[in-house]
């Protein structure tokens, strides 16, 4: 289940919705859910202070597309989306656990990575009734952190897991199965022992996700 939060460094409200995620993922306090976060930085904060190193207009653009699907008036930080399904506020943990619970409850289907040679294999199966459906593919960095300086958070040292530092469409999903290849072309700044890839599938058009998995970007060493 992909857990996606919407934060920025420049957000005063959103170091408690990182510290949420961080939880979710290492606490996994969901029965019946393998929790899998995102932590995706927007971009609108930038012009108020401070500017987010990991921010970019193509996590903005989703998030807005996720307004338009809630009949949200305005998009905000920080939110949370609980497998493309729900929305609460980021760093409300109650309301987080029973979304996800409830999420949970619905058809899933499978998601298979593995590796071949250098690139990935992601092939899902059993997914439920669908409309016409993405496979996304997310190359995330975890134990990243930050010195604020200005803006709203200045002072403070932020630490962040899961931040979405690429985001891609790589097949298509029309049926009960769907399968793509991804090549991970990590940037040579990014710490290659935190890289970990999220692969799921999404519906284009009700935005649910059907099925996800994730797993590092290089094999554990013996």
């Amino acid at each position: 289940m992909v857990v996606e939060l919407f934060t920025s460094e420049g957000c005063e409200s959103c170091p408690p919705a990182d510290l949420l995620l961080q939880q979710l993922q290492t606490t996994q306090p969901v029965g019946g859910a393998q929790i899998i976060p995102l932590s995706l930085h927007v971009d609108y904060w930038d012009q108020l202070g401070w500017r987010d190193r990991f921010s970019s207009a193509q996590l903005t653009n989703r998030q807005r597309a996720y307004g338009v699907r809630f009949n949200l008036d305005s998009v905000y930080t920080p939110q949370m989306v609980i497998d493309g399904r729900s929305e609460v506020v980021g760093s409300d943990g109650g309301a987080a656990r029973k979304a996800i619970a409830t999420a949970a409850k619905a058809a899933h289907g499978t998601m298979r990575i593995d590796r071949i040679g250098t690139d990935l294999s992601i092939v899902a199966s059993d997914l439920p009734n669908h409309d016409r459906a993405d496979v996304v593919v997310a190359v995330v960095e975890d134990r990243l952190k930050s010195n604020v300086t200005r803006g709203e958070n200045h002072g403070r040292t932020l630490t962040h897991t899961a931040v979405v530092r690429t985001l891609s469409a790589v097949g298509d999903a029309a049926g009960r199965t769907a399968e793509a290849r991804f090549g991970p072309a990590p940037d040579a700044s990014w710490k290659r022992e935190d890289l970990r890839v999220v692969a799921f599938v999404q519906e284009r058009r009700g935005g649910a996700i059907l099925a996800s998995a994730t797993i590092a970007l290089e094999p554990a060493r013996p």
